[in-house]
């Protein structure tokens, strides 16, 4: 892996800058996005909380093994944590590769293995007012 950006953080997620390279013919930008409905309730937001330092560590190992299966050039992984509101991005996750379906694969196996093993808890917050 030639570049890995982990980060957990409290600001707004943006892209990262898209700089094309000469031997890469794939990127695959994923943004997880808090929805409106939770747990078939509405919700106003999400609060996220993680152990950070071990989340962090967490996140670089995974982006290490994704990186040694799928050949990943550079692998960026973003992750809010505190409110995040409906509509907004609570992660955002950027590989880049040789080949799109190492590209594609790669992603799907970051946010698969983020779910499962990285310490980051999502609590919702729900509306005031419910529809039936």
């Amino acid at each position: 892996m030639q570049f890995c950006d982990i980060r957990i953080t409290k600001e707004a997620l943006e892209t990262a800058d898209l700089r094309f390279s000469q031997t890469e013919g794939a990127v695959v930008d994923f943004f997880g996005v808090v929805r409106r409905i939770e747990e078939d309730r509405l919700i106003e937001g999400i609060e996220y909380e993680a152990f950070e330092a071990m989340a962090e560590r967490q996140l670089a190992l995974i982006a290490r093994d994704a990186t040694d299966r799928y050949g990943l050039v550079s692998v960026i992984i973003h992750h809010r944590i505190g409110f995040v509101s409906v509509g907004e991005a609570s992660l955002f996750v950027r590989v880049t590769a040789r080949h799109r379906r190492a590209a594609f694969e790669g992603s799907s196996q970051i946010i698969e293995r983020l779910k499962q093993a990285v310490p980051i808890w999502k609590h919702p917050v729900y509306a005031s007012v419910q529809i039936a």
